[in-house]
């Protein structure tokens, strides 16, 4: 099981090496990003309209991925998540989106969540599945998949 820290100001060395490694621009949007692009998005600036978090293991507290949430309505939202290369394969990505979902179901109350994994990452795609998530919209090269509770079950 993972659990999540806010990132930070703090966070910033580690974001910005992790956001310019191929190894994690891959899953994320192809493109090296900039450390000034880093500090503007994904260290809490964007707060409270976007959440930044780090991924840890909760075994060891070391960082392992980040993710970014945000609310789109009332009871509904989406997640990004990236791990690094060395927490891929070992069921990592599927803890953390089952407790990102807990917690933005349980203390958030959001009843649907969407993510968008790229289509390639078979890993994402199968993590998200394990979380209990599934595929609703699929064209343009674009894969959303979705999760749904209502009073205790899938909607």
């Amino acid at each position: 099981m993972l659990t999540r820290l806010v990132s930070t100001e703090e966070d910033l060395d580690l974001l910005a090496r992790w956001f310019a490694s191929p190894d994690i621009v891959e899953y994320w949007g192809g493109v090296p990003i900039s450390r000034d692009v880093v500090v503007e998005r994904y260290v809490g600036r964007r707060r409270p309209r976007v959440g930044s978090f780090l991924v840890l293991a909760q075994s060891t507290s070391t960082s392992v991925g980040y993710a970014q949430c945000w609310q789109a309505g009332v009871a509904d939202g989406g997640i990004d998540m990236v791990l690094e290369p060395e927490a891929r394969e070992r069921g990592l990505g599927a803890d953390a989106a089952r407790a990102f979902l807990a917690h933005w179901g349980g203390a958030l109350g959001w009843r649907r969540v969407t993510v968008g994994p790229e289509r390639g990452s078979v890993r994402a795609v199968r993590a998200w599945e394990e979380a209990g998530l599934w595929q609703v919209v699929s064209e343009a090269g674009i894969l959303v998949m979705e999760f749904s509770s209502s009073e205790g079950g899938q909607g």
